[in-house]
């Protein structure tokens, strides 16, 4: 496995601070900053696009992993890659052509991701393997920030760490969705690597030495 890595998610900031946000972020030692992109349609929530990634790249110098939750990824691949995003990652469930979409985002010099929701079986990722730099494992269904981790994507999370580990893969393993001080080690022991914390830290009393105290958690695992 990797070394722990937290990235916590500008969805759960206060965006009238946004800049003095990321800069507490990097200043708790952050390793990335997660953007959720959601289009009101593949989820039931509205959020940002490629301004804000723009905007988020001119504040903080740390890698931006931005998560389509979107109906046709495809089309926001390179405007997004022009925006600064570092990673973008994009879900199974939407991208019918998920190879020649991987490639493509490979091809715009950024990591290339695929999520999967909870009821989404991971075979999907077998046939893709050698064309994955991260996959991330929601532990909620995607749409809303502050959801209640679901217990059962523990299994799901050992299955998949052992799917890259049979193939050899250096993919990052991110978790997503009720990630706190409470879940986090048990998906660190379970297999993954990265963990995207958005209310977890944002809503703490004191957000950066949360960020701490979660990488604590993790690494006690």
């Amino acid at each position: 496995m990797h070394p722990v890595r937290i990235a916590p998610s500008i969805l759960s900031a206060d965006f009238a601070i946004l800049r003095d946000e990321l800069v507490m972020c990097e200043s708790g030692d952050a390793d990335w900053i997660h953007i959720d992109v959601m289009d009101g349609r593949f989820v039931p929530n509205l959020t940002y696009g490629e301004k804000v990634i723009a905007t988020v790249r001119r504040c903080t110098s740390l890698p931006l992993d931005v998560h389509l939750m979107v109906i046709e990824p495809e089309q926001y691949f390179d405007a997004y890659a022009r925006a600064g995003a570092t990673g973008i990652t994009i879900h199974a469930e939407a991208a019918p052509h998920l190879q020649r979409q991987l490639t493509r985002i490979r091809e715009l010099g950024c990591r290339a991701g695929v999520a999967l929701n909870p009821s989404t079986p991971l075979d999907v990722v077998r046939e893709v393997i050698d064309d994955v730099d991260l996959l991330l494992i929601m532990t909620v269904n995607p749409g809303y920030g502050g959801q209640k981790f679901i217990p059962a994507a523990l299994d799901k999370i050992r299955r998949a760490r052992a799917l890259l580990d049979q193939y050899g893969s250096t993919a990052d393993l991110e978790v997503d969705g009720g990630i706190a001080r409470d879940t986090i080690a048990a998906c660190r022991e379970a297999g993954a690597d990265a963990f995207v914390a958005g209310n977890a830290v944002f809503s703490a009393h004191d957000p950066r030495a949360e960020i701490g105290i979660l990488r604590s958690a993790a690494g006690a695992a």
